[in-house]
């Protein structure tokens, strides 16, 4: 019986192995089943795909000129390629796009896309039996009209431009034109550069935090990147710039992240804001990729707020940027509970060691908003509103009731993450001198909404800001009276982008690190600041001694005014 059931089932399983391959034959070549399931096949595109690419040129002074194509047949992507800068000229690229079930025997799919001036056949071989079609702008095209050509994952499916001779490309399945478009008086304008897609978008697996096999957990803070559409320019360089007197920013600043990771190889990277200089970003997605690349390629998670720079002269509202942001991968960005202000608050836990479901550290991000709504009573910068202050005072509350937390059998630690300091950042008698320099006036929110006391009530351990590129200290906060103890720990992570103010002498681009130690509820800080090598302290610069020993060698390896701030999961002074 047994015997007769095995071999029943072998049957019925090679049955429906040919039922299945007879099938996926004959929709392949005749389309015979239904659209919803024809399109969830595994080489069929359930989105569009790209017949045509086109670029059409408008001046203002010629009034024949046009830079709209026919709208039932051309789908015109809505970026200048001029970036609104040309005086007279503008520039578009337009796309003809259908629906796999809309094609006919005469559509003919895009295989290929190239740039430049000659006819890539003319450089390359075995370019198939397919010819090269010029468009304007130095497109060339690669088509066929090839049965199921559009179900081929070589078959482009989406059309995007980029700017800057440094514009990268982080998005899964997406290529980056190597040359940028041939345009008529560029002028200064940043090079456009077309980006496709080939075959169905690739959805970004969110990553999971876990604390490694040692128990510990290292954060890499970076704030104020200042990044730019192109390469950007320097501000307030340190050390100052050579006999060139150049210094393109956004290189240079990512180098220097590039430097930090290296050594440091954190966990996770958290940006807390300004990341995008939006007065020198017109199109806030190229500077946007810049970073975002720089941690894809190192396979790092990360997560961002946006600080009052990201939006400011941009076209691109913070709702987008962190839509774009949140659709990459290893990106931990949220909007968060659109009920509430800002875009952007948002929390995410690391896991305990090993395969465990319990949440070891949980990270609190804000948005802390721009500029003061009310500048007559309150001059200069916005503050945390009672909706976010709820929210979290909430989810806190929640979070500490659930199993993920409750069955933890260590101690569990909290941290958040801001742009803006708090007004709290003020009191200078809380500045910790071993911590860092205070090299300018916090400027922080006019109006105190309470957030630092509900930090305090929802036993948050510590909160470290942005903003204040010349800041780079820890604070103290303490309870009321004489012996209050200590209660939270408020810390800057100093600017690390050439693109946004240095304005102090010997002021260097820096980052902020907290490594959580879950094996003795422990968290220590320190800082690494740009063009250092480990082992190198920065105030030395490994100058010769009278005895020939190289100063500025540093125990901790390079590491700057490192602190431990809490011991057995809670604040203590230092």
């Amino acid at each position: 019986m047994t015997r007769r059931i095995v071999r029943t089932s072998i049957q019925l399983g090679i049955l429906t192995t040919l039922i299945l391959i007879i099938v996926f034959f004959l929709d392949s070549h005749f389309g015979v089943l239904p659209e919803a399931i024809h399109y969830a096949l595994p080489t069929h595109h359930p989105g569009l795909v790209i017949t045509d690419i086109n670029l059409a040129t408008c001046s203002s002074l010629n009034f024949l000129s046009s830079c709209k194509l026919d709208p039932g047949k051309w789908y015109r992507i809505e970026t200048d390629l001029y970036l609104s800068r040309g005086w007279l000229t503008h520039a578009y690229i337009h796309i003809e796009r259908k629906r796999e079930s809309e094609l006919t025997d005469k559509d003919r799919v895009i295989h290929d896309v190239r740039v430049g001036k000659a006819e890539p056949a003319a450089s390359e071989k075995d370019q198939g039996a397919e010819r090269w079609e010029s468009r304007p702008g130095g497109i060339w095209l690669k088509r066929t009209a090839k049965r199921h050509a559009s179900d081929s994952l070589n078959t482009v499916t989406a059309v995007d431009i980029l700017f800057g001779p440094d514009a990268v490309e982080p998005r899964p399945g997406w290529h980056l034109s190597k040359e940028p478009l041939i345009l008529s008086n560029p002028g200064d304008n940043e090079e456009a550069r077309l980006t496709i897609r080939r075959g169905p978008e690739i959805p970004a697996e969110k990553p999971i935090l876990r604390v490694s096999k040692d128990g510990k957990f290292k954060i890499l803070q970076v704030s104020d990147l200042h990044l730019s559409t192109g390469l950007g320019v320097c501000r307030d360089p340190e050390p100052p710039l050579g006999e060139s007197g150049k210094c393109d920013a956004d290189p240079r600043t990512l180098q220097f992240i590039r430097s930090a990771l290296e050594l440091e190889k954190p966990d996770l990277v958290v940006l807390s804001g300004d990341q995008i200089n939006g007065e020198t970003s017109p199109d806030s997605q190229s500077a946007l990729f810049k970073f975002a690349d720089l941690f894809i390629r190192s396979k790092i998670p990360f997560a961002t707020i946006f600080g009052n720079h990201d939006d400011e002269g941009s076209v691109s509202s913070r709702q987008y940027l962190m839509q774009l942001t949140q659709s990459l991968p290893y990106s931990l960005s949220e909007p968060g509970p659109s009920n509430i202000d800002g875009v952007g608050n948002y929390y995410i836990e690391v896991l305990a060691r090993g395969t465990s479901s319990h949440s070891a550290l949980t990270l609190y991000l804000f948005d802390t908003h721009g500029y003061s709504p009310d500048e007559r009573q309150f001059r200069g910068y916005d503050w945390l509103k009672k909706s976010q202050i709820d929210w979290f005072k909430s989810t806190a509350e929640s979070l500490k009731h659930s199993p993920a937390h409750r069955e933890y059998k260590r101690v569990h630690m909290d941290m958040a993450f801001i742009h803006i300091p708090l007004p709290e950042y003020r009191n200078t008698d809380d500045i910790v001198a071993a911590s860092g320099k205070s090299r300018e006036s916090p400027t922080a929110p006019g109006f105190n909404s309470g957030f630092k006391t509900a930090l305090v009530e929802e036993g948050v351990l510590a909160v470290s800001c942005g903003h204040d590129h010349a800041n780079d200290y820890c604070a103290l906060s303490k309870g009321e009276g004489d012996n209050g103890k200590p209660e939270l720990w408020m810390c800057y992570a100093g600017g690390s982008g050439f693109g946004g103010y240095g304005g102090y002498p010997g002021q260097r681009r820096r980052v902020r690190v907290f490594e959580f130690d879950m094996n003795e509820a422990r968290i220590g800080t320190w800082k690494r600041v740009e063009g250092q090598k480990a082992g190198i302290k920065e105030n030395d610069g490994g100058e010769k001694g009278k005895e020939g020993e190289e100063k500025g060698k540093d125990a901790n390896g390079g590491r700057e005014d490192e602190i431990v701030i809490v011991e057995e999961g809670k604040v203590v002074a230092v």
